[in-house]
């Protein structure tokens, strides 16, 4: 592979009057954290962080900068999907993606041809374009669940890794997935996902492959994944299986007068069947704000496994299949030709006239921003691990660092997905440094963020019962209005440690639809909400969500 180039946005060489308001944006968040020009440096592996506790409670975490992307996209080497492989590319590019997975779908067609065939495209793609850094995934079809992203590091066996792996613990290939052909051995289907995740992570300790990583796809969209799957999965290998979505793609399936009366964000139009988790409410199978409910709801799943004081990563992306308002259609196959005997659809064809979609092109409106100290795949990846991730929609914020420190600390402080060991009773202050939207989004608005919302809970270390579902100690503590706070601000938020260790997360929103939670007002006064089947313009509701910062109480 030849060698990296920094994005423009963080290049010295590149002239300021170069970059777009974005682009000057963010290379003035680079200036701020001390990384701009050689100290961001190009590498294949992230620079170790500071050991946590290495001068005693608390220790710190290194600078940061915070590179966009995207696990979740399809290519024509998807049986389901519609763009060439460049199209998708291309999009990633114009809307300041700098790195992306090509996750396809998982079936035989896919094995044998397809998945050497991208290949080829993406080793060119890394020659030709070096300042974006692609990778190469698979969309697992989970035995006894739903569905994974899976991507492995660039390296020799990054294709062979996943064609394995697809051919040995693929549910859709071997008839184990409950979404598709029903199969009754529940608990063999399950003990294969869970000896699926410990055969990656083998590869990953035997150096067959430098890195590979996990996270779960649209969980809650036909409640099929319970609870005590995911934490199984966690547990596997959780320097494996790090995460899910916390909001799913296809966020433009319910934009008003497209695709149906019956549609709802991110495809999210289910309800419980016979193969669903029984424990689910019916509200489970929508989205909120464009969220997952397992996400949306404070006091929910994912605050449910956080309060078990492990890090379980959030992200979001387009899962780009067929975008909205696009006027592509799929190309027609020649005589004798299917998916399953070249693994690739044939391209596409412009007919200048609207097509079905649900999607938004890659970076339009999802983003997931991962923050390294180096530039380079492996460092997304540390990131990714590290949980250094915050999330938005419609390009809601330009930027976002938050940092924990003990009362009169002048360091860095502890970021997302980090730890802070702290003693009973001692004061803390959170920083929350925004840097607001500075140019428009695809749909031409400026956005605004009016509220920030801090949200804490209780750490009680693992459940009992695994398919608990509720973080009864979960709720929101404070809310922060920004209404007209422009430019980069910071907020001061005094917390105080009590007998318990804890987490704290952070969630804000545009303001234009707030309401109480699903778990009552006394937990989440105004939290996302659902939308009225048919009518959700995801542009008139956006939201942007961060990774937890954990606090060890010494002697809890």
């Amino acid at each position: 592979m030849t060698e990296q180039q920094l994005p423009v946005w963080a290049d010295p060489a590149v002239s300021p009057a170069d970059l777009d308001a974005q682009g000057v944006s963010r290379r003035g968040l680079l200036r701020r954290a001390g990384l701009f020009g050689a100290a961001f440096a190009l590498g294949s592996a992230a620079a170790p962080a500071a050991a946590a506790g290495g001068r005693g409670p608390g220790g710190e975490d290194p600078r940061l900068a915070y590179l966009v992307g995207d696990h979740h996209v399809h290519s024509v080497y998807s049986h389901d999907a519609k763009y060439t492989f460049s199209q998708q590319a291309s999009a990633a590019a114009r809307f300041g993606l700098d790195w992306m997975v090509f996750n396809e779908h998982a079936n035989f067609g896919h094995a044998s041809y397809g998945a050497q065939l991208e290949h080829a495209e993406i080793l060119k793609a890394r020659r030709e374009n070096p300042r974006q850094l692609i990778f190469q995934g698979l969309e697992w079809y989970i035995p006894a669940a739903e569905h994974c992203t899976v991507f492995a590091a660039p390296g020799r066996h990054e294709t062979d890794l996943l064609t394995r792996f697809e051919l040995a613990y693929d549910g859709k290939l071997l008839g184990y997935d409950k979404g598709g052909v029903a199969d009754t051995d529940t608990a063999r289907n399950e003990a294969h996902a869970v000896k699926a995740i410990k055969w990656l992570a083998e590869q990953r300790r035997s150096g067959y492959v430098d890195d590979v990583l996990v996270l779960a796809n649209h969980p809650l969209r036909l409640g099929i994944d319970s609870p005590h799957e995911i934490r199984n999965w966690r547990d596997a290998a959780p320097e494996i299986m790090i995460g899910m979505e916390g909001a799913p793609g296809a966020q433009g399936a319910a934009i008003p007068g497209r695709r149906g009366a019956t549609s709802i964000r991110g495809e999210y139009e289910n309800r419980p069947s016979a193969q669903s988790w029984a424990g689910y409410p019916a509200d489970a199978y929508l989205t909120y704000g464009g969220f997952d409910w397992a996400t949306a709801t404070v006091g929910g799943l994912w605050d449910a496994m956080l309060s078990e004081g492990r890090l379980f990563t959030i992200t979001t992306n387009s899962d780009n299949h067929r975008t909205v308002f696009d006027t592509w259609k799929n190309g027609d196959w020649a005589p004798g030709q299917n998916f399953d005997n070249t693994g690739r659809l044939p391209d596409p064809v412009n007919t200048d006239t609207p097509q079905p979609g649900s999607d938004f092109w890659p970076g339009e409106f999802s983003r997931t921003h991962v923050g390294v100290t180096r530039y380079g795949h492996r460092a997304v990846m540390a990131g990714l691990r590290a949980g250094r991730v915050w999330l938005d929609h419609g390009h809601l914020l330009d930027g976002l660092d938050v940092r924990l420190k003990r009362h009169g600390d002048h360091g860095h402080g502890v970021t997302l997905g980090g730890r802070l060991r702290v003693r009973r009773g001692e004061r803390i202050t959170l920083d929350v440094t925004v840097t607001s939207a500075s140019r428009t989004n695809d749909q031409g608005i400026l956005p605004r963020l009016a509220h920030v919302d801090v949200i804490r809970g209780a750490v009680r270390g693992p459940v009992a019962d695994r398919d608990t579902w509720r973080a009864p100690d979960t709720r929101v503590v404070r809310t922060e209005d920004v209404s007209g706070r422009k430019g980069t601000y910071t907020l001061r938020i005094p917390i105080t440690a009590g007998d318990e260790s804890f987490y704290v997360r952070l969630r804000g929103s545009d303001g234009n639809r707030n309401g109480t939670g699903y778990l009552g007002a006394s937990v989440d006064p105004h939290g996302p909400l659902t939308h009225e089947p048919g009518n959700g313009d995801p542009w008139a509701d956006t939201w942007f969500y961060s990774n937890p910062v954990f606090v060890d109480v010494l002697g809890s």
